[in-house]
């Protein structure tokens, strides 16, 4: 059986999503988690696009040990040397250099001929070259470039050097047959095509990237670039999940495996949902909340007879929890160590005690705690944001007869400032308070609650995302009282956004 690269860009397409923006920890412990999940290479993200995007991409090449670690660049000089300085800290590092090849972006993007962007391309990989033999060129809209054009290409990148060559659908345009054309063509008319890996990636535009991916595969490709849970620019890309387990579940039309370990699937589909705040939808393939749901009777009498019935895999196989009972008041701090260390988590002195007074306060509200819950206190105590706003203090009343008031508490700068406001109901009324403490201009684009695990007791996780002066960012707040972590919510939001305003100030002093 022949074995298909998985090449991860949820740390920079994924990042691309509206909102989705990671801070360095974030992306650290993201990357921990695809290399556990098997990872073959993990596209930390595109150096040159910032100050914190190179310091992401250089903290992930330091951190990943097993893994390839990519840095995107384009075909310049600068980026592939701005690339190369972020990821040349990794035990495998990958120089990935793009330029656009269609007519379309040739035209009216770059404003070049055929026979420049040829010149650029070879250019870029015999530079990239200089710094490491792993070089990936890929040629941006290639699914709307001229075929011939497009061999050309591939095969004079080859002659410069590249060991993979993408052939992505930047767009979401290409139809599964096309896609497999496309690539039968390369395997058939580029003579040194065996000196390279063919890549793929699939934007999802028209509902088709998995489907491209899988046939594209079919056709000879050996890599495939895909996001957890499918996030990425626009409608996202190909989720890696669904690639995986379809190769996986379907051998006998593939005939084709992976090195991931599918029972680390959901945890990291979970890891990544909790992080960029946005929410998978139930009805999604592999990790959604009903994608193992049996609802209807007859669906329900055929898999207690017999799961295959109904059931092409299994909640296992995708590492979906059967609601374990870990940790409750009596368990102790090494019980609960321990317990950090086997989900994967390495925490200093200082941080344990931290987690593990949170974890205590936690189990006066909770009979029992649940790994979900571990994680939102990692989430929440360890690896959160520097703050300029501290949440203190949040009194609400409201009821059917009442109008809903809240007082609020927050500290900025060291100084506790303290505000009530009524509102149309006890979230609003929340809000406002908050608002007229800090005084933003934010719009509120998005709220949602759900429950971190099963039960009236329950953790509550508020998303929230904010949009001001066209940033957008997701905030997450997580408290068995869900107003409170309305609030918690709203103001890691907000701290996100001055951060964000900060960062973008200091670079517009730069030279």
């Amino acid at each position: 059986m022949e074995y298909v690269k998985i090449f991860d860009t949820t740390l920079r397409d994924g990042e691309q999503a509206p909102g989705a923006t990671m801070n360095i920890d974030e992306k650290v412990r993201i990357a921990l988690q695809l290399e556990k999940l098997g990872v073959d290479i993990i596209e930390a993200g595109f150096p040159a696009a910032s100050d914190g995007d190179f310091e992401a991409v250089k903290m992930v090449a330091k951190n990943i040990t097993k893994s390839e670690v990519a840095g995107l660049a384009r075909a310049t000089e600068s980026d592939i040397e701005r690339a190369w300085e972020a990821i040349k800290y990794a035990n495998k590092p990958r120089i990935h250099t793009f330029l656009a090849t269609s007519d379309i972006h040739l035209k009216y993007k770059l404003k070049i001929d055929r026979e420049e962007a040829l010149k650029r391309a070879i250019h870029a990989v015999k530079f990239a070259k200089k710094f490491t033999d792993n070089v990936e060129f890929s040629a941006e809209d290639a699914c709307r470039t001229d075929l011939d054009f497009l061999c050309k290409v591939v095969e004079a990148v080859i002659d410069a050097g590249a060991t993979t060559v993408n052939i992505p659908d930047t767009v979401g345009y290409i139809t599964p047959l096309e896609f497999f054309n496309i690539i039968s063509t390369i395997k058939k008319r580029v003579k040194n095509i065996e000196k390279a890996v063919i890549s793929v990636h699939c934007h999802n535009d028209l509902g088709l990237a998995t489907a491209n991916s899988l046939s594209a595969l079919l056709a000879g490709a050996r890599q495939v670039e895909c996001t957890i849970n499918g996030i990425g620019e626009r409608a996202g890309n190909a989720a890696m999940e669904e690639i995986v387990m379809a190769l996986k579940t379907r051998k006998d039309v593939y005939n084709l495996g992976t090195k991931i370990n599918t029972k680390h699937i959901y945890r990291t589909s979970k890891l990544v949902s909790q992080i960029t705040g946005m929410m998978v939808q139930p009805n999604k393939a592999i990790v959604g909340a009903n994608a193992f749901a049996h609802e209807s009777g007859i669906h329900q009498d055929g898999v207690l007879k017999e799961r295959l019935t109904y059931e092409i895999m299994t909640p296992e196989s995708v590492g979906i929890p059967q609601s374990i009972l870990v940790l409750g008041k009596l368990s102790g701090r090494h019980a609960f160590k321990k317990r950090l260390e086997e989900m994967g988590y390495e925490l200093n002195e200082e941080q344990l005690n931290k987690a593990f007074k949170r974890f205590k306060e936690l189990c006066d509200h909770k009979k029992y705690l649940y790994d979900e819950d571990i994680d939102a206190i990692i989430s929440e105590e360890i690896l959160k944001l520097p703050e300029k706003y501290k949440f203190v203090y949040l009194n609400v009343v409201s009821g059917n007869r009442t109008m809903p008031c809240a007082t609020v508490e927050i500290e900025i700068d060291g100084k506790v400032i303290k505000e009530a406001t009524f509102g149309n109901g006890p979230v609003d009324a929340v809000f406002k308070a908050i608002k007229k403490i800090i005084k933003t201009k934010s719009k509120l684009l998005s709220f949602v609650i759900s429950a971190i695990t099963m039960g009236t007791d329950a953790q509550g996780e508020v998303t929230v995302k904010l949009e001001e002066a066209g940033r957008q960012v997701v905030g997450k707040g997580v408290d068995p009282d869900v107003l409170v972590a309305s609030a918690k919510a709203y103001i890691n939001a907000l701290n996100r956004l001055y951060f964000k305003k900060e960062a973008n100030s200091m670079r517009e002093m730069l030279p």
